[in-house]
């Protein structure tokens, strides 16, 4: 018993959390990154020991896409099955982009890309990025001035 206690202690303490920012361009399409299971997913990394989350999120974005950000608000958390023993804490930030360049993809993916809102529903990636994407874009739409 003591022995499961420890192991179960070990594998906590090796849980990784990444944390990523969904990102919108001034045409309101969201940065995405072509990862190496071909997957579309949002920018971001693993926290790093000592690292905040804020900052963390805004080193990741800056190295894989060349976009400064401010970030502003937590969006969702869920944990991510990518394969047998291999879980991650996702955490999931909105993002103020602070540029008007286009992204410049790192050596870290394959491709980057901006959507709208009506093509995230047909991408291949996890769920939990698509619920954290529809959240952004309704907190824009809630808080947008009324023209």
């Amino acid at each position: 018993m003591a022995e499961e206690r420890t192991a179960g202690r070990s594998a906590a303490h090796r849980f990784p959390v990444s944390v990523k920012g969904v990102v919108l361009d001034p045409a309101d399409r969201v940065l995405l990154l072509r990862n190496e299971r071909d997957e579309w997913e949002l920018p971001g990394g693993k926290l790093e020991l000592g690292e905040s989350p804020e900052v963390c999120l805004a080193r990741e974005i800056l190295e894989e896409a060349s976009w400064p950000v401010t970030i502003a608000a937590i969006l969702d958390s869920w944990v991510y099955h990518i394969a047998p023993g291999a879980d991650v804490l996702i955490v999931t930030y909105g993002c103020e982009l602070t540029t008007d360049r286009p992204p410049q993809v790192s050596h870290e993916h394959a491709e980057a890309a901006l959507f709208s809102e009506t093509e995230v529903p047909g991408l291949r990636m996890p769920d939990g990025y698509k619920r954290s994407i529809g959240e952004w874009f309704s907190r824009r739409r809630d808080h947008a001035p009324a023209t």
